[in-house]
């Protein structure tokens, strides 16, 4: 069985300059210097940063071998100093901020110390240019609290600011940055959680929690241990907060979800409902522990006919769900969220679906982090585009390997066993299987590829893993990239934790 420790996970200088283009072209994701070709974040939130353990790093893999960049808070215009257990880098956004057409990336560091408030935390927005991120005039946009700065309020201690952060550009063409803070206190209760909804150039900043009205009534009600904003996913139509604390009734941390539209009144999005397993048009039932919307994931759904992407697909992870007598095996669910907000549940998914790849086992974990993916956007229909990868980071192939961890591919529209595939260290992830590998902790997908990072275990299979969404089951990467190879510093400790 997993420990504690895996439940756990995280609440508890530069390189070689990239290739100016000539302009930032508009409509290339994730191209931070404008020359049209996808670029790869990857982040080491553990590790050392100028003699300071765990202070955190970024590493920045230019497309087309134009070079790396690491991002630190030792490095010039990079706001701050590393301080032991920042974890810069713990969760990663990139969207265009300010519409210049070069992609920008959102840093979130929860356990930054603001003033004397330990693990307040910031978020980072570091804008994108024709030399690469950090190189052009603008300056780094900081976000953290304070009555004079950018996210208001006061500075708390254990606030948890960019615990998770998500960013995109709505349907109408504003972007948007999403930052969680699952620590916050509403008033005097403790952990209850919100997120921080930054829009447009202009970056207007208000803050929603399970007791605001300003953009209409939010689903569940403000509690101690909520941590709300603990997961957040989106789309140009939608978004969807974790609450993985959730109490449903006398059920401790069961877990929700709350979904929005980007509609804002005075600032504030619309929120349009909740979910949550005690609700009769949800599979499974509330259960201690289940972490209900502990990982999220979302993409934009377009049904066969329909002439515009105004719905989205929501994926919810419910790690620690019991299957009958195994406890913890994990579950996930799939909704469909219409332009009006209404939901339908299109699917569960467990290990024991049906031509579903390995087996339901106590500790899995299945659905602690999740990916989904359109891997053709342009598709007049993307019912049979779409893909989802699982991870289950407590999967063991025998007691020598416990907690070995690995990856499902399923399809996300229609029954996950038509057309899975599993991967795990020795099957396709290369390297050979050890004990705490938790391979599955680390997802990120892109429309070509699913990117596997892999932070632990032993030094040949350390890295990220870059798979076709189509590779067979036990299939090698296409890609992949390690510390101390093409430029990257060697010194990583936990290189791969968060992918972009």
């Amino acid at each position: 069985m997993v420990t504690g420790t895996l439940l756990a996970w995280g609440l508890g200088a530069g390189g070689t300059p990239a290739v100016a283009a000539v302009a930032c072209p508009s409509g290339v994701d994730s191209d931070f210097n404008g020359d049209g070709v996808r670029d790869t974040v990857i982040a080491d939130p553990e590790a050392t940063d100028a003699g300071v353990p765990k202070a955190g790093a970024v590493h920045v893999v230019y497309g087309g071998g134009k070079g790396t960049l690491t991002l630190t808070q030792t490095l010039d215009n990079v706001p701050g100093v590393p301080e032991a257990g920042d974890r810069y880098g713990y969760a990663l956004a990139v969207y265009d901020a300010d519409l210049d057409g070069c992609s920008d990336l959102a840093v979130g560091s929860p356990y930054e110390d603001i003033g004397t408030a330990a693990d307040s935390g910031s978020v980072h927005v570091i804008y994108g240019s024709t030399s690469g991120l950090n190189g052009g005039t603008k300056a780094v946009k900081e976000f953290y609290q304070g009555t004079d700065k950018p996210l208001g309020g006061g500075a708390e201690a254990d606030d948890w600011v960019g615990y998770a952060v998500a960013a995109g550009k709505t349907s109408a063409g504003q972007p948007y940055l999403l930052i969680g803070s699952p620590g916050e206190s509403i008033g005097t209760i403790e952990d209850a959680g919100g997120f921080y909804y930054v829009s447009g150039t202009a970056q207007t900043v208000t803050l929603t929690h399970q007791d605001t009205e300003a953009g209409g009534a939010v689903a569940g009600s403000a509690e101690q241990d909520d941590r709300f904003g603990s997961s957040l996913a989106a789309t140009p139509t939608h978004f969807a907060v974790g609450t993985p604390g959730e109490a449903i009734g006398t059920t401790a941390f069961a877990g929700g979800a709350a979904y929005f539209n980007h509609t804002l009144t005075s600032g504030y999005p619309k929120p349009l409902g909740g979910l949550a397993q005690d609700q009769d048009a949800i599979s499974g039932s509330e259960e201690v522990g289940d972490q209900f919307g502990d990982a999220l994931a979302m993409v934009p759904y377009r049904a066969s006919g329909a002439t515009s992407t105004t719905e989205s697909l929501l994926v919810v992870g419910v790690p620690g769900e019991d299957l009958s007598t195994t406890v913890d095996a994990g579950a996930v669910h799939v909704f469909r969220l219409t332009a009006g907000g209404t939901f339908t549940e299109t699917a569960w998914i467990d290990q024991n679906s049906a031509d579903v790849d390995q087996e339901s086992e106590a500790g899995d974990f299945f659905g602690k982090r999740l990916a989904a993916v359109n891997t053709s956007p342009n598709a007049t229909s993307t019912a049979t585009t779409t893909r989802l990868a699982i991870g289950v980071p407590g999967e063991e192939s025998s007691e020598e390997h416990a907690e070995k961890g690995g990856v499902h591919i399923v399809p996300l529209v229609g029954a996950p066993g038509a057309s899975d595939q599993w991967i795990d260290p020795g099957y396709g992830v290369p390297g050979v299987p050890a004990p705490r590998q938790l391979a599955g902790l680390s997802l990120a997908a892109t429309p070509s590829l699913l990117y596997v990072g892999m932070p632990y275990g032993p030094a040949e299979a350390r890295g990220v893993h870059g798979f076709p969404w189509n590779v067979a089951s036990g299939g090698a990467p296409t890609v992949t990239i390690k510390p101390g190879e093409g430029g990257l510093p060697a010194t990583g400790v936990a290189f791969g934790v968060t992918v972009r």
